[in-house]
């Protein structure tokens, strides 16, 4: 079974049901926080250059549920500057081993990647945040600015 890092939001979720897939299948889930890891450009496109500038970021982020940022219109340089100076757009989960990676969490491609096999899959989106098209709290989902929120409280503990 493989060893995971798995970058996520700390506090959601959807990065728990994934990370508890990952558990159940047999693999070694190593989390680290997609907000405080020190990112690069060059570590950041190790994941993401081979997307569509579009697909580096994550749908449920506020500025993008408002239309404030539309990925589809985003040049890459704009892009990697906006997701470098706030990594809750990225698109998560980040998942690597050795010199693999992988981006979000679509249970096709991680079953291909490494094997889910054993394991109850859910129905649906596993992507999609757990409190549903309103969404919740700090999970990101919603388009209400939340950055006091959580300055204040770390983060909620319902995602």
């Amino acid at each position: 079974m493989a060893v995971v890092t798995f970058y996520e939001k700390p506090g959601c979720k959807g990065n728990l049901r994934q990370k508890t897939l990952l558990a159940a299948a047999g693999h070694t889930v190593q989390a680290k926080s997609l907000k405080t890891e020190a990112w690069t450009a060059e570590r950041l496109l190790a994941f993401l250059g081979k997307l569509p500038v579009s697909a580096w970021f994550n749908p449920a982020a506020p500025a993008v549920k408002s239309g404030e940022i539309v990925p589809e219109n985003i040049s890459f340089e704009h892009a990697l500057r906006l997701l470098l100076e706030n990594p809750l757009l990225i698109r998560r989960p980040l998942m690597e081993i050795g010199e693999e990676r992988l981006v979000g969490f679509d249970i096709a491609a991680v079953d291909a990647w490494i094997g889910l096999k054993n394991v109850d899959l859910p129905e649906g989106n596993i992507e999609a945040c757990v409190h549903g098209p309103e969404g919740h709290g700090s999970c990101g989902s919603h388009a209400h600015d939340h950055a006091e929120e959580e300055s204040s409280h770390g983060r909620c503990g319902n995602h």
